[in-house]
């Protein structure tokens, strides 16, 4: 895909590695929309990138009226709709069962709500809009969604049960999405970061942050949002990257603690 005057969905683009992502399709000449609910922090991303180029909707990833009225939006202004980005998600640290009792329900779906129902919700209304489009290249193309999933999909840590369960659900609808949508030339695919820099990790202890870098195999630090977004690009780009799960994490095997 020739990305110039194409048109980007990244959910939770006001910061982290949304945000990266929306920087650099913004350098390729794509028109972003940012769907988020830190409007201060967009508006921060929109001063940076230009109105012309990004705009903003405050958008609950997990509500369906609010993410199909927000999608038609976005066609409304850009005039079409040829990539999906979603990064928005949330973590807890609960164990299924601790001194504190069993792992409370409503914080468990809290977090399977946003990661995991929040992108099946905005990638299926983001396919719809997809399909109008009249394809870009020989292979009928018409868009691409690219869901981020974790390795914590594979190998989640003591109190990350319900933010595994909901990565491995992402990880687990790649290839039936990508299987759904092939007809209407619409790739799917998923980036499984390991461990990256977020400024999460600046409110560490130093020799806690240094004991994190050592656990990653080569090279032995963590990743940078630049990174993904650049994953971001090449899986846009490639028209024949379909149903995969990419991980980007140095080699890392996370350990049970």
């Amino acid at each position: 895909m020739n990305l110039s005057g194409k048109v980007a969905i990244v959910t939770g683009g006001a910061s982290g590695l949304g945000r990266a992502t929306v920087e650099a399709y913004v350098d390729k000449g794509v028109k972003v929309a940012i769907f988020d609910m830190n409007e201060a922090l967009a508006n921060e991303v929109i001063a940076q990138c230009g109105e012309e180029n990004v705009a903003f909707w405050k958008v609950n990833v997990a509500d369906e009226d609010s993410v199909q009225d927000a999608v038609q939006q976005v066609v409304a202004r850009f005039g079409g709709l040829h990539i999906c980005n979603n990064y928005a998600g949330i973590g807890n640290a609960v164990k299924t069962l601790s001194k504190k009792g069993v792992f409370p329900m409503d914080q468990f779906m809290l977090v399977l709500n946003v990661n995991l129902v929040g992108t099946f919700n905005v990638a299926r209304f983001a396919a719809e809009q997809m399909a109008n489009n009249e394809p870009f290249n020989p292979d009928g193309g018409r868009g691409v969604i690219i869901n981020t999933a974790s390795i914590a999909a594979m190998e989640g840590q003591v109190g990350q049960l319900a933010y595994s369960a909901s990565k491995g659900g992402v990880v687990g609808m790649t290839l039936p999405m990508a299987r759904d949508l092939a007809s209407y030339g619409i790739r799917v695919n998923t980036i499984v970061p390991g461990l990256i820099h977020t400024p999460l990790f600046d409110a560490l202890p130093e020799q806690a942050y240094k004991s994190l870098e050592a656990s990653v195999c080569y090279p032995q630090r963590l990743g940078q949002a630049a990174e993904i977004a650049h994953l971001a690009v090449f899986i846009a780009e490639n028209d024949y990257v379909n149903g995969e799960c990419i991980r980007l994490d140095g080699a890392i095997r996370m350990q049970p603690r």
